[in-house]
């Protein structure tokens, strides 16, 4: 069995900035035109490949649940939906914990995760879920320490991620032969190592980030591929939603 994991369970700060309290909107649900353009409909058709698909929700959880019941019975028939009830409190890394603790209740061969606020071209993501091994990824953008997350080589030929969670400048105080800019697109293969990556998430840094239990799992030996993401966008603002929107179109007059 092959589960996807889709977080959706932030705030979104930035996405409602300026906009009344009434009148705010779960970010993966969010559309102007038609309700199949949104960021998670799009993504649970990247995640078709998937025999189950967990998502993990937190703010606004009534119209993510609102939002399912509208979708098509076959992609509704994979789902399940996970409540983080620390979504305002704890980091990004307990959604990724409930969801791979949910996949794990039930015998799976391999996880994929992506964050539920990004938008990838479908031969990359293709390319991510298709693989037999863990995947990691990285963009072609710029790396700029106060927004980026840092995957690099270190002198052992390991991968490790580096970041500065206060968007100040970023350091790593050992020698590395190669250095890229994170995606936030994952793939893992062994589940008995992401286990016990995520208990020990749970049992010491769970206030910590999504990167502590992917980091934790790397850390145990485990070997991967990396993935470069042809086109990567972080939905942070309405105008970035707009501008994915635009590729969307694009697409499908290419298709």
């Amino acid at each position: 069995m092959s589960t996807a994991i889709i977080t959706i369970a932030g705030i979104s700060s930035r996405f409602n900035e300026g906009i009344a309290e009434e009148d705010k909107k779960l970010k993966a649900v969010y559309y102007e035109k038609d309700s199949r353009q949104t960021l998670l409909y799009h993504l649970l058709l990247k995640c078709s490949f998937a025999d189950r698909i967990v998502l993990v929700g937190g703010y606004r959880y009534d119209s993510l649940l609102e939002y399912i019941e509208t979708l098509p019975d076959d992609m509704k028939a994979k789902i399940s939906t996970v409540y983080n009830e620390h979504y305002s409190d704890l980091g990004s890394g307990y959604s990724l914990y409930l969801g791979i603790d949910q996949a794990l209740k039930d015998e799976t061969s391999d996880i994929l995760f992506v964050e539920g606020d990004l938008d990838i071209d479908n031969e990359s993501f293709k390319k991510v879920s298709g693989a037999d091994t863990t995947v990691l990824t990285y963009t072609y953008e710029p790396i700029y320490a106060n927004k980026a997350v840092v995957l690099y080589i270190d002198g052992k030929g390991d991968y490790r991620y580096a970041f500065n969670s206060s968007h100040g400048l970023l350091t790593i105080d050992e020698p590395f032969s190669a250095i890229l800019n994170s995606g936030q697109l994952w793939r893992f293969n062994d589940m008995e190592k992401l286990g016990r990556a995520n208990k020990e998430f749970y049992d010491k840094d769970k206030g910590g980030t999504n990167l502590s239990i992917i980091q934790k799992y790397l850390d145990q030996g485990t070997d991967a591929q990396i993935v470069g993401l042809k086109r990567w966008t972080n939905c942070n603002t309405r105008e970035d939603f707009r501008k994915i929107a635009g590729y969307w179109e694009e697409e499908n007059e290419n298709a």
